[in-house]
């Protein structure tokens, strides 16, 4: 694509903004760098062979609406998002442009919807948060395997992860979303957000090929239980973690992803299980790929591109799902997820996923929570 269209970047020398702005490049758009740090920026536009570099603190509006001067859209990968994400939308309305984010923090999301959702579509303007890979990837997903339901009975995203190694804006954001719970954890269920006190449990997820049966935390709850029940009717909402990767995730020594290519991604694999169901049918897509992180840019790109060619079902606060095509979005992504659309099936004896308990009895849907925040 040659755009030469400018897109500010807020939080680009973090480890997902990185990616972002060498996917803006390779998309021929002109990225602006901003963040709070000027040396960081300034490093990260030598290494580009120099591009416009624009600190700015979400605590001073007036830099921001420099960062955002004359940008035909704003990326912000500054976490955690309960910090930046309202200023960061504030200075995109006042400049009258598109946002996007790749927060993952539950909170943060939801405080999106409801503070931001009757200005953004009184300015006629799109703002979608979570367009990565937690919240995004999984919207999409479960909005293509729904296809022509208007409702289901449950939604359930279970992640495949080989490891998960946080970066330094996963634990800070998952840090704050624990103390804006109480330590508290939380599920979507009965058609709204529950906050409760229940442990988790580890259950068995029948992964399709080439994973296979693993055990998962049962409601290890991310940004799915925001974007998906944002614009689905679907009143039961479960995500689900492997379990090496959320030990991963909480280890007192968790360490940081490491490059293994010439793009800076880790070796780190996913694949995406998205299974709907209703009544006694259920539809399942799936997507597999590479390092979440990585990821996590091409869907921020892709949006931003979709955003400013026109190609958008809506304007104001919205969801990926609910704001593109997702077949024809998902599909856009194929060189960096392999996805798998979806697959329709009666239940097993009405009993629906067959998720088995540690005891191989059958559970059913499972109670509890990861209780984790996280930001790119």
């Amino acid at each position: 694509m040659e755009s030469g269209l400018t897109v500010t970047v807020f939080g680009a020398y973090g480890h997902t903004g990185r990616f972002v702005v060498a996917e803006l490049l390779d998309r021929g758009f002109v990225p602006v760098l901003s963040g709070r740090d000027a040396d960081r920026l300034r490093t990260l536009a030598a290494s580009h062979g120099g591009l416009d570099v624009r600190p700015a603190s979400v605590d001073d509006p007036a830099s921001l609406d420099r960062a955002l001067a004359g940008a035909a859209a704003v990326i912000n990968c500054a976490g955690p998002f309960a910090t930046t994400g309202a200023p960061v939308i504030e200075a995109a309305l006042r400049a009258g442009i598109a946002y996007v984010d790749v927060a993952a923090e539950i909170e943060a999301n939801v405080d999106t919807f409801a503070h931001f959702a009757e200005r953004a579509r009184a300015a006629g303007t799109v703002v979608v948060p979570a367009m990565a890979f937690y919240g995004g990837l999984g919207d999409l997903l479960a909005t293509a395997a729904m296809g022509d339901w208007t409702e289901a009975d449950e939604a359930h995203v279970a992640y495949g992860l080989s490891s998960w190694h946080p970066t330094a804006g996963t634990l800070a954001a998952g840090k704050v979303s624990r103390e804006r719970r109480d330590g508290r954890h939380v599920r979507f269920t009965g058609g709204e957000l529950e906050y409760h006190d229940e442990e988790s449990s580890v259950v068995e997820w029948p992964f399709p090929a080439p994973l296979g049966t693993r055990p998962v935390i049962g409601e290890f709850t991310m940004a799915d239980v925001v974007t998906i029940p944002s614009h689905l009717a679907v009143p039961e909402v479960r995500t689900y973690m492997a379990v090496g990767a959320a030990q991963d995730l909480s280890a007192p020594d968790a360490s940081a992803p490491v490059p293994v290519d010439e793009r800076g991604r880790s070796a780190q694999t996913f694949l995406v299980d998205v299974v709907v169901r209703s009544g006694g049918v259920e539809r399942r897509a799936v997507a597999t790929g590479r390092d979440i992180y990585a990821v996590s840019a091409p869907l921020a790109v892709e949006a931003v591109h979709r955003i400013l060619d026109g190609r958008t079902r809506t304007t104001g606060v919205a969801s990926a799902g609910a704001v593109f095509d997702p077949a024809d979005f998902l599909r856009a992504l194929s060189a960096h997820v392999s996805v798998d659309l979806p697959h329709q099936r009666v239940a097993r004896d009405g009993a629906g996923l067959g998720i088995m308990g540690p005891a191989g009895a059958d559970r059913g849907a499972p109670a509890g929570d990861g209780g984790r925040g996280h930001t790119e």
